[in-house]
């Protein structure tokens, strides 16, 4: 089978991680396909923001938290990196292309053998006082909105998901 369909079809959601920090070459790979992912009309208009700082990444996982209504829970499972895309809201493809970025991060983490997962909230975090903070000192632009939280790392076995078998019907023909 091609390697890119491979890729494609073996990327799972990673939920629990050792804290190894990861590759540079690894994680300047995966950004860079961020960077190519489609975006309406060629705009390239959304921005992806890499948090490594363990401090930060525990400040937003606590923002998140809060954000899912569970205060002590911990939905970035113990990740080191954090990637935040964020999309500008006065295009009506905000969230495709925002989206595309973070389909394009997931499955190039785990080409490179860096495991990923999709952690939602994004919106409702950077919509707090907090998030609006750190757009401000990272340098998004004060109207852009969080899309989705990327989170990498190297997984614990328990951690990874197995596939599951796909739904009758997923695919209709006509």
């Amino acid at each position: 089978m091609n390697e890119a369909l491979q890729n494609l079809l073996t990327r799972r959601a990673c939920r629990a991680y050792t804290g190894e920090q990861l590759a540079p070459e690894a994680l300047d790979a995966i950004l860079e396909a961020g960077t190519f992912a489609p975006t309406g009309k060629g705009g390239q208009s959304p921005y992806i923001v890499v948090i490594q700082d363990a401090e930060t990444v525990a400040e937003l996982e606590k923002l998140n938290a809060a954000a899912l209504g569970n205060p002590e829970a911990h939905p970035f499972y113990g990740a080191p990196t954090v990637i935040v895309v964020f999309g500008n809201p006065d295009i009506p493809y905000c969230d495709a292309d925002g989206n595309l970025v973070i389909g394009n991060l997931l499955n190039a983490a785990n080409a490179v053998g860096v495991d990923s997962c999709y952690i939602w909230r994004a919106r409702e975090v950077f919509s707090s006082e907090a998030g609006i903070a750190y757009k401000k000192a990272w340098g998004v632009p004060e109207n852009y909105v969080g899309i989705g939280h990327v989170i990498l790392g190297y997984g614990k076995p328990e951690g990874k998901r197995t596939p599951i078998p796909r739904k009758e019907g997923y695919v209709i023909r006509v």
